[in-house]
């Protein structure tokens, strides 16, 4: 059950960079993160290595309306990140609205 006042844009997930690639995503990294974070609407933005998976990056990230996250995905269909990323597959979940307690 979610709040239905809350219409935050919250993804989690990861991403599993094949080794041969992962030194340039790597690299690419910070600058995604500092872009996305500079983003208006963004409210959180956080990618780390995974300690138990190899190559495998986790993304958690929340934006304050679905306009906000929308903005931030044609931004980054834009950006150096994408073509660096691009074929690597995703595996994430978006929600509106914080789970209720």
């Amino acid at each position: 059950m979610t709040d239905t006042d809350d219409i935050r844009i919250f993804l989690d997930g990861h991403i599993d960079v094949p080794p041969e690639r992962l030194d340039s995503v790597r690299a690419a990294l910070p600058e995604h993160i500092r872009l996305t974070l500079a983003e208006p609407g963004c409210l959180s933005f956080q990618v780390t290595e995974s300690d138990s998976v190899a190559g495998r990056l986790v993304a958690s990230e929340v934006f304050v309306d679905q306009a906000a996250f929308d903005a931030h995905q044609q931004r980054t269909k834009a950006s150096a990140w994408f073509g660096i990323t691009a074929g690597i597959q995703r595996d994430y979940a978006i929600r509106v609205g914080a789970e209720m307690r």
